[in-house]
């Protein structure tokens, strides 16, 4: 995490606003910043009165003025880093003299190909990490055949280590590319929860344009708001193309990418039930058969309704459950030869609007027509018991 104080320097007798980085709540954040005229979508306006946080090698930032989404996106590419990748990142950092957010961005890209030597007391140690910075890892055959003892000898007698406050780093012929150029993101996933990757591009480049704003669904509207202004795409001139999708089989059917907002809606409600929900949601799609994403998303706000039973596919087993496992009547073991699964089966299946589908059996339960839960309308559940609705 990176704590920041951030001031307009050009009207210095507004307050301060602190943010923490990465990111969290976006909308408050920009409308914070907005109101002491800072937050700008591409320019560096925000003074950093104080930094802090979990990677000293930023405290370089200070008395600097930075672009927000640019050390929101660096906060999120470190977060991802564990101890060794911070310590060649900040080492390489020192060595190498940067202190551009462009180069810092840029650096998080090839840090890992430098060698920092934090503990010199253990050669074959030290042989084994310098020989998987050079070669991006290490196979078994490796692991058993190099005299890692000599590798590390090699690399310390070259005297080409500086001394930095992380370590000793051997930068190795490292080369800063710009992958990042001062616009355009590179496409980096920063959450476990992203359902569509998009890459948004202005139509009138060619297809395979690399000036891309990504979007990351879901995300705040705000940011895609964002995203789109800075790459400087309109919305009536966008080529949109989803590059990774992991919605449910049922929902990506449907996609349409015409509009990324409401593509966003559905994604944040996806996410809002969580993956234990999603073979429900799956199997509820398939009863209801919505013919678009807005349909899909109001039957995902009212998934409630719907019952979803998994691993049966006959009326007998349907039976079985609701008896004895469902909790709703109290179930005697001993008089088990006398319960008609399937009877009790096939009059409740009479009784509800459900079907078998691949991998269970779905039911829905509300008091209105499922067509008007499609068209955004709310119900309540409609209860059953032995003796009917």
């Amino acid at each position: 995490m990176i704590r920041t104080l951030l001031k307009n320097s050009q009207l210095p007798e507004l307050p301060p606003v602190s943010v923490e980085f990465p990111i969290t709540g976006y909308e408050e954040v920009y409308a914070r910043l907005e109101a002491i005229e800072l937050g700008h979508i591409a320019i560096s306006d925000c003074y950093v009165a104080e930094i802090g946080g979990d990677y000293p090698i930023l405290k370089r930032l200070e008395k600097t003025a930075i672009n927000v989404d640019e050390l929101d996106y660096l906060a999120k590419r470190l977060e991802s880093f564990d101890s060794y990748e911070l310590a060649q990142f900040q080492s390489a950092a020192v060595s190498c003299g940067y202190f551009d957010m462009r180069d810092l961005i840029n650096l998080t890209f090839c840090c890992q190909e430098v060698t920092v030597v934090q503990d010199f007391t253990d050669l074959t140690a030290i042989g084994r990490k310098h020989y998987m910075d050079l070669h991006g890892g290490l196979t078994e055959a490796e692991q058993k055949t190099v005299d890692f003892r000599k590798t590390a000898l090699s690399l310390l007698l070259t005297e080409e280590g500086k001394i930095t406050p992380y370590g000793v780093v051997y930068n190795n012929g490292m080369n800063l590319e710009p992958i990042y150029d001062g616009l355009y993101f590179p496409d980096y996933r920063y959450s476990g929860d992203t359902r569509l990757t998009i890459a948004a591009t202005d139509d009138h480049l060619p297809k395979d344009t690399e000036d891309i704003a990504w979007l990351y669904l879901p995300m705040e509207d705000c940011q895609i708001e964002r995203a789109l202004m800075r790459a400087g795409i309109q919305a009536g001139e966008m080529r949109l193309c989803i590059e990774e999708n992991e919605l449910p089989d049922a929902l990506s059917a449907l996609v349409e990418i015409d509009d990324v907002f409401e593509l966003n809606r559905l994604c944040t409600c996806v996410q809002k039930l969580g993956r234990d929900a999603l073979p429900k949601l799956e199997a509820a799609l398939l009863l209801a058969n919505p013919t678009n994403v807005t349909e899909a998303r109001h039957l995902a706000e009212q998934l409630d309704l719907f019952d979803y039973i998994p691993g049966i596919s006959t009326p007998e087993e349907y039976g079985r459950h609701m008896i004895t496992e469902s909790g709703h009547f109290e179930y005697d073991d001993n008089l088990n030869e006398f319960y008609d699964y399937e009877k009790y089966g096939k009059w409740r299946m009479d009784q509800e609007q459900g079907q078998f589908v691949e991998g269970g059996y779905v039911s829905y339960h509300g008091f209105i027509s499922m067509e008007e839960v499609l068209s955004g309308n709310r119900s309540e559940r409609l209860e059953m018991t032995m003796g009917g609705m």
